[in-house]
This record gives C-alpha cells, structure tokens and sequence, in this order.
C-alpha cells in the first residue's frame, strides 16, 4: 500500500476530474460557453506532456553520464508517455478549435508548433528504431531527446507567442487563462487534473519500463 499510494491517488483525482469536468456548473463566457469544459482535459494534457517530456529528457541526461541502461529505459518510456498525451492534446485541441474557431484545424502558430513538436518525437522513435545495437542506440536517442526538448520550449512557450496571428489564449496578444476565465470553480478541477494526468502517464511509463526490463532479464 505505501509503494502504491501515488496509483491510488492517480485514478482518485481522474475519476474526481472527469466527473466534476462534466457536471459542475460551467463559467458562461463569450464564444466559449460550454467548450470551457475542455480545459480539463486538453490543457493539462498538454502540462502532463510538457512534465513527461522533461523527466524524459533528465532520464537522458542521466544515461549518458553513467551509462546504466536503465536511465535509457526510463527516458524512452516517458518519452513514449508523453508523445501519448501530446497526441490527445492535438485531438481534443482540434475538437475545441472546431467548436470555438469554426474548423478544427485552421493553420494557428502553436497548432502547427504542436505537430512540428511531435513530429520531432516521432522521429526520435523511427530513430531508436532503425538501430539493432541497444548501447549506441541508447547514446544517439539521449543526444537526439536532448535535441528535441530544448526543440520544444521555443515551438510551444517562445514562437507562437511572437506571432500576431496566434488565436490561442496567451498568445498574439490575447490574455492567457488566468486574465478572465480560470476563476476558483475551474482552478479546483484544472490543478488535479494536471497531477491526475501526470501520475497517468508516470503510471503508464513504469509498466512499460518494468516490462523491458523483465524482457531483457529473460533474454540474458
């Protein structure tokens, strides 16, 4: 039970996070209107991504200091973690976009800097896939994560914030969130759900860490 009080609290915080997502009493904005919902879901999606990819990326760093392959494992997993959540990020941003902006998908700079950025991560993982030896496999995909991640901050916090063009909150001039709609009714549900999704992804990543560890184990 002490080992697995963060499971625990992961799949409490989601079932809180889906249920009051659906049935609490939704801000009524301008063009948002029931769409605000989608912020529990899509926006911290995207912060359990952004974390995900991260700890990746440390995991990276790690291997090749020490050159323990279970960092390589670790970085791998999360990285695969994170590409998951970036993907449901797109998909229910598209489907907030279609509601909101009138089409799903409509050239925006940060939805085109979200799918540069997974397209960046997909090729890491045709990268690692293209290699039979597991060590120099593990070096080129830790220098590429590396590569990847400091890729990510200017194509999602940096560039679109420059561009005119931007419709997404915080960016191109328009106020973020916090400005006018993330009031104390939504903040109760938005920061469990980031952690809820986190622990998710976290949660996802040990198995698949567990799992190549007791494929290697058997194969040795």
């Amino acid at each position: 039970m002490r080992k697995n009080w963060w499971k625990i609290l992961c799949v409490g915080l989601l079932i809180y996070v889906i249920l009051a997502a659906f049935l609490m009493n939704a801000p009524r904005l301008n063009i948002l209107n029931e769409t605000i919902r989608n912020l529990h879901f899509h926006v911290t999606m995207w912060f359990g991504m952004v974390i995900l990819l991260t700890t990746s990326m440390v995991q990276a760093i790690k291997y090749l200091r020490t050159g323990k392959i279970e960092h390589d494992d670790k970085s791998l997993e999360m990285a695969n973690a994170g590409i998951l959540f970036g993907i449901l990020g797109i998909v229910t941003g598209a489907i907030w976009a279609n509601y909101t902006w009138g089409e799903p998908w409509s050239g925006d700079p940060k939805q085109n800097a979200a799918a540069i950025c997974l397209l960046i991560y997909f090729a890491y993982l045709v990268l690692r896939n293209s290699m039979k030896d597991d060590q120099q496999k593990a070096r080129v995909s830790a220098v590429y994560n590396i590569f990847a991640f400091a890729a990510m901050i200017p194509l999602l916090f940096i560039l679109p914030r420059l561009s005119p063009n931007s419709l997404h909150p915080g960016n191109g001039g328009n106020p973020g969130f916090n400005a006018y709609d993330l009031d104390s009714k939504l903040r109760v549900i938005f920061y469990p759900a980031v952690i809820g999704w986190t622990l998710l992804g976290v949660w996802l990543a040990s198995l698949k860490v567990r799992q190549r560890q007791i494929q290697r184990a058997l194969e040795d």
